[in-house]
């Protein structure tokens, strides 16, 4: 990445590494075989991404007919919410009230129910429990929101769950539970049988490999309705011609993020703590959004009262500054945050936002910059 920026923006993209940009060359070039073909350099390179499945899968604790290829996060929830509502039309699904808009916005088209999330950004597991009947057939919680950063508690999800599938018996609709993990990749455990999950969403984008790749994992016995019909690629769910460069680095990048993560995931803590503590000495009417104790190692999300964060951002990318309001996908919208609203947040409040995402480049220099910056422009 240009030494000329502080890149504060991590949650909206990462920089491919290096290593995985060599490695995904090699199948832009040579290795170019379309992977259906019957011929032996297509042949090899359906191997490499069989190969590059089962690293994904062993990251997950999974199986590798579990794991279907994507382009990217927004299309596998799109296919795990589609997939499995589509099939039983009259029942309803749950998602907390502060899940990404690509879950926000197919579940849409179900009957669909908003669980209420805590002061700092928890779900309620008590309206949880309230909300979910014998007609629910899918809950989806993302694992780390890609705004404040709060990690929610899945396994305890999970548990709600299980224990209404115990209830039922067997009988009546079955019950899925979905978990967007796109944010949570670099840092967080990903084993779906310690999660619980029967579905998980993953984005390589996010995890300094190639946009526009991602992942769903489907747990054996769970059935979907494909979305993208064809060829009958990826077990028949996606249909095309598979991004073979774009899945070994995906594959790759996985690796190094989930092999580093606890290194990785210590230094960040140390230095967004750190930073914290020199924005409230430096603003002390600033106030720090999401929960503290679960709370993603890169993520910092401050409202600073009576600011306007369009206003702020601009002068921050004045300074060479790069930060954001809240999601990148959301970022031509005039509306507030659905998440700090869900948090209690008023319209004010939501537009004296910035969220601040630390990452692999990000040093302590950097961030006393920013805290001065901020400081002067306050």
């Amino acid at each position: 990445m240009s030494s000329k920026y502080i890149y504060l923006d991590h949650a909206a993209a990462t920089p491919l590494d290096p290593s995985v940009l060599k490695l995904m060359l090699l199948f832009y070039e040579s290795n170019f075989y379309n992977p259906s073909a019957g011929y032996i350099p297509a042949i090899e390179v359906r191997r490499k991404i069989d190969e590059a499945r089962a690293r994904v899968a062993f990251w997950l604790g999974a199986k590798p007919p579990e794991i279907v290829f994507t382009a990217g996060a927004t299309e596998a929830n799109n296919l795990a919410i589609n997939g499995i509502m589509s099939k039983y039309p009259k029942a309803n699904m749950l998602i907390s009230a502060i899940e990404h808009e690509s879950v926000i916005a197919p579940s849409q088209s179900f009957n669909t129910r908003n669980v209420k999330v805590t002061k700092d950004g928890r779900i309620d597991l008590e309206d949880l429990k309230q909300k979910l009947d014998e007609k629910t057939v899918l809950v989806s919680v993302m694992q780390a929101n890609n705004e404040i950063g709060t990690i929610q508690p899945i396994r305890q999800v999970f548990q709600i769950v299980q224990t209404e599938r115990r209830r039922r018996s067997g009988q009546g609709l079955p019950l899925y539970l979905h978990t967007d993990s796109a944010q949570a990749a670099n840092y967080l455990d990903l084993h779906t049988s310690r999660l619980g999950v029967d579905l998980m969403s993953l984005n390589g984008g996010k995890i300094y490999g190639p946009k526009q790749t991602g992942v769903l994992f489907i747990k054996t016995g769970v059935q979907l309705s494909p979305q993208i019909k064809g060829g009958g690629q990826e077990r028949g769910l996606r249909s095309g011609t598979e991004n073979v460069a774009g899945i070994i680095g995906l594959a790759a990048a996985l690796d190094l993020s989930q092999s580093s993560r606890n290194e990785e995931a210590e230094r960040l803590t140390i230095l967004r703590d750190n930073f914290i503590a020199e924005l409230i000495t430096a603003l002390p009417d600033l106030q720090l959004n999401g929960s503290l104790k679960h709370r993603l190692p890169n993520n910092v999300h401050i409202t600073l009262p009576g600011a306007d964060n369009e206003r702020l951002l601009m002068e921050l990318d004045g300074q060479a500054i790069l930060a954001a309001a809240g999601s990148a996908c959301s970022a031509s919208s005039d509306e507030p945050s659905h998440v700090l609203k869900a948090i209690g947040s008023s319209d004010e409040e939501a537009r004296g936002s910035l969220r601040l995402t630390l990452g692999r480049s990000t040093t302590e220099e950097q961030l006393r910059t920013v805290v001065k910056v901020l400081s002067s422009l306050s």
